[in-house]
């Protein structure tokens, strides 16, 4: 069993659960510049993983990481993190992303975006593997059917979902999504957990993203 963290370039986490997963991840893996972030806390990552178009040679020089470098200007240093990962680690149970929203909103959208595309490229679920998208605000994951949640009561939840033929009818929801067409964002955000358990039921496989605040 291994418990990955990934550090993305964006907003460092600063409250308490983030920066426990941080200390307390088996292997930490920084994409690109936010080696830079660690190094000026007095910290290090395990791997740093990127095209290195935004670290600097002098970071470089100061880490003890193990450098991987990939060019490939198809997919994000995000994306070449979290392929180092399955590729590397194959006993890998949960990957938590940190860093991966906050300073540019380009990037967090495509961010948590791209929970679904690995969640529909990699087969995690399938494979054993929980990914987490976790900042000071909220902790996202990709989901790709029917499940039961178990959120607590009163706390807040957002689902998107690029497919606009999804119909997801649902249990323990203040405002309930039956009916609820996926063909904006805002369709089914800032919803409000009315049971400590929410089910949600998909009229067929699909993928949406679930954001708990």
């Amino acid at each position: 069993m291994k418990n990955i963290v990934v550090l993305a370039a964006g907003d460092y986490p600063r409250k308490e659960y983030p920066k426990w997963l941080l200390d307390n991840a088996d292997v930490l893996v920084a994409c690109d510049s936010a080696i830079a972030a660690l190094l000026r806390r007095g910290k290090d990552a395990d791997v740093v993983v990127g095209d290195f178009d935004s670290a600097t040679r002098k970071c470089l020089g100061k880490t003890k990481a193990r450098v991987v470098r990939n060019p490939d200007q198809e997919c994000n240093d995000l994306t070449k993190a979290i392929l180092h990962v399955l590729e590397s680690y194959p006993d890998v149970t949960d990957i938590h992303i940190l860093g991966g929203t906050g300073k540019s909103e380009a990037h967090t959208v495509g961010n948590l975006s791209l929970l679904m595309q690995y969640e529909k490229d990699y087969g995690l679920s399938d494979r054993g593997i929980r990914l987490e998208m976790v900042s000071d605000y909220s902790t996202s994951f990709a989901i790709t059917g029917s499940t039961e949640l178990h959120v607590g009561e009163g706390r807040r939840i957002s689902i998107f979902s690029p497919d606009n033929t999804l119909r997801i009818s649902s249990r323990g929801l203040r405002w309930p999504l039956d009916g609820v067409v996926f063909d904006n964002w805002w369709k089914a955000s800032l919803n409000i957990a009315s049971e400590d358990v929410v089910q949600l039921d998909f009229n067929h496989p699909s993928m949406a993203l679930v954001i708990l605040d």
